[in-house]
């Protein structure tokens, strides 16, 4: 046992001397508002941090505070989320601040229990935001942090989720009464700036004389990288205009993607051409035969397991289709902007306005 390990104190004061003087300043850094902090944990799930800083920025720049968030319409939280992915979390942040605006008079609750029974609020969230905005001392574990603590302690295996108890055993006589905020944040950005997954730079390593994978030299073999397998799927989607507006349709309300706005069409079948999957899909969910059918774009996409080989036809339909309590809609190119679409969709309309911007000039 390394003497940073013996001594708690000692271990602490290397972490937050690490991360005074590397830390990132990062918007979320800056305040310890706790819906600005929610917001950036939220966003931060699954997601890297130069991704997540636009889609940030945007975000407090249309919903500055819970109760603008409360009382905005499904759409436009969708809209705004657009391009990160995991839509759910943009409908739990939704539904949140409406309770805490309703129940809680727009106070986020400094109580683990009435926190952790709001919509999205994991073990992870709860603690994060309990700890970062009100430096109350819950430790969390993230992505960076149980890779750090199974390279510290030696643990195999994949980084599981369902393992953290033993991580936050381990913890527990480290974890400070007060700082928790920093202490946290500090482990978190040692994951992330320096025990990466690949290329972990271990000399610069506060904790290096703590790591049981460093002085084995297995650090890229701990944790276990996990096999990520895709399911390869085609779909095919009518891009249908007239008079200048484009057909769209709204998926359910529940399952993947639920909410978002698409083109009508759906996956291609074994054994079925491109036009012949275009055809029925159009026949299942319009009522219509397609006209004119011509390939447009193919786009290539992925979600959650799945990699995906999108094909745009341009065509017309042999009659309007009726319609089914607002699911429908006809809609400007320029309008389409204001509604929220899978990034597949996003970039066929990408694509059309290009096109548009093309038949102007010329």
């Amino acid at each position: 046992m390394s003497r940073s390990q013996k001594d708690p104190a000692l271990f602490r004061k290397k972490i937050f001397r690490w991360y005074e003087q590397y830390a990132r300043k990062l918007l979320w850094r800056n305040s310890r508002d706790p819906y600005k902090i929610w917001v950036s944990e939220v966003m931060l799930q699954q997601t890297t941090v130069q991704a997540v800083l636009p889609y940030y920025q945007q975000w407090m720049k249309t919903f500055p505070d819970i109760e603008s968030l409360s009382q905005a319409p499904s759409r436009k939280v969708l809209k705004t989320w657009q391009g990160l992915g995991y839509y759910q979390r943009a409908r739990n942040l939704h539904q949140a601040a409406k309770i805490i605006v309703d129940k809680h008079r727009g106070r986020i609750p400094q109580d683990y229990d009435e926190l952790r029974n709001l919509p999205g609020f994991g073990p992870y969230i709860t603690a994060a935001v309990l700890s970062i905005a009100f430096d109350k001392p819950f430790p969390v574990i993230d992505a960076n942090v149980r890779r750090l603590l199974m390279r510290i302690t030696g643990a195999r295996g994949e980084a599981n989720p369902q393992n953290d108890q033993k991580l936050l055993c381990f913890l527990k006589p480290y974890f400070p009464q007060d700082k928790a905020a920093v202490f946290n944040q500090a482990l978190m950005e040692l994951g992330a700036l320096v025990c990466r997954p690949k290329n972990p730079s271990c000399l610069l390593c506060p904790l290096s004389d703590s790591c049981q994978a460093f002085k084995e030299g297995e650090q890229e073999v701990i944790p276990r990288p996990k096999k990520r397998e895709y399911r390869k799927i085609e779909a095919i989607v009518a891009v249908v205009e007239k008079n200048g507006r484009f057909l769209i349709q709204k998926r359910p309300p529940k399952g993947l993607l639920a909410d978002l706005w698409e083109f009508p069409g759906g996956k291609r079948k074994e054994g079925e051409t491109l036009e012949e999957a275009l055809q029925r899909e159009i026949k299942e969910e319009l009522q219509s035969e397609v006209l004119d059918e011509k390939l447009l774009i193919k786009v290539s996409h992925a979600y959650t397991q799945y990699q995906v080989s999108l094909y745009a036809f341009q065509c017309r339909l042999a009659k309007d289709p009726s319609p089914s309590k607002n699911r429908l809609r006809w809609i400007t190119l320029q309008g389409l902007r204001s509604y929220p679409f899978p990034s597949g969709s996003a970039k066929i309309i990408k694509f059309l306005e290009q096109r548009a911007k093309v038949k102007k000039r010329v």
